[in-house]
């Protein structure tokens, strides 16, 4: 039945929108739907009203955790004008989700050149390491593109100040140490994160898992899940998960 409703609303999605649903890179469509209720599910548990959706592409996370649930109000952003037009159009049927002007976000204000991936969602600001286009082959860069780079602090200060739980989803292939260097002044306004967590460098200059969660336990946070993202199906090896982190109660 889970299969069933799953394809149905990617039916809907995809010819009213034109959107394209991947819930989680190369996992199974049910582990990954559980992934997503789980997330939910921890939502729920710390009355999470905001979603910042750093890294939204073309608004594939932001669709999938409404189907799923989440009532409250999203803010994405996203620094590819090849994503950002399908992003808008799919926010514009739910009032509560608003798209940001189009930037990527860093740990200064300014402009940066990202690096444009065949795939889309494996775009990064930072260069792509071998391991990545060898596990991935249709991650391969295909061009460069020159985006305005904001901190969430410039960005989404006052956003913030409009929630009471807000939760902050980073997903920018390797560049999250930056996006959290942006946040000094917000993060301790943040409930909630949900960040990618590599266990082996994909991209050149990247901080893998342990640095990562060693950083938001520093700032308050404690890990609440591990949900699997990016594996090589043919080795059996996680590449990366998702961690989901909360300031406890």
């Amino acid at each position: 039945m889970l299969i069933f409703i799953k394809s149905v609303i990617k039916t809907i999605l995809k010819n009213l929108l034109g959107l394209e649903v991947h819930l989680v890179r190369n996992m199974p469509p049910l582990a990954a739907k559980v992934a997503l209720l789980q997330i939910v599910s921890s939502m729920r548990e710390f009355e999470i009203d905001l979603i910042l959706d750093v890294g939204a592409n073309e608004g594939q996370f932001a669709a999938e955790i409404r189907g799923c649930g989440f009532a409250g109000n999203i803010v994405s952003f996203e620094p590819l004008s090849s994503a950002y037009e399908p992003l808008l159009k799919a926010s514009s049927v739910d009032a509560k989700w608003n798209v940001y002007q189009r930037c990527a976000l860093g740990d200064r204000d300014g402009e940066v050149e990202i690096n444009m991936a065949k795939n889309s969602f494996s775009s990064s600001i930072l260069p792509m390491l071998e391991s990545h286009k060898r596990f991935a082959p249709e991650s391969v860069y295909q061009g460069k593109e020159r985006v305005a780079l904001k901190t969430i602090d410039s960005a989404a200060g006052e956003i913030l100040q409009s929630a009471h739980n807000p939760f902050l989803k980073i997903d920018t292939q390797g560049f999250e140490w930056q996006v959290l260097d942006g946040a000094i002044k917000s993060l301790p306004q943040v409930r909630g994160i949900l960040v990618e967590l590599s266990l082996i460098p994909l991209y050149e200059g990247q901080h893998l898992w342990r640095e990562m969660i060693d950083r938001l336990e520093a700032e308050g946070f404690v890990l609440w899940a591990f949900l699997p993202e990016f594996s090589d199906q043919k080795r059996g090896r996680t590449l990366q998960v998702n961690g989901v982190f909360y300031r406890p109660k």
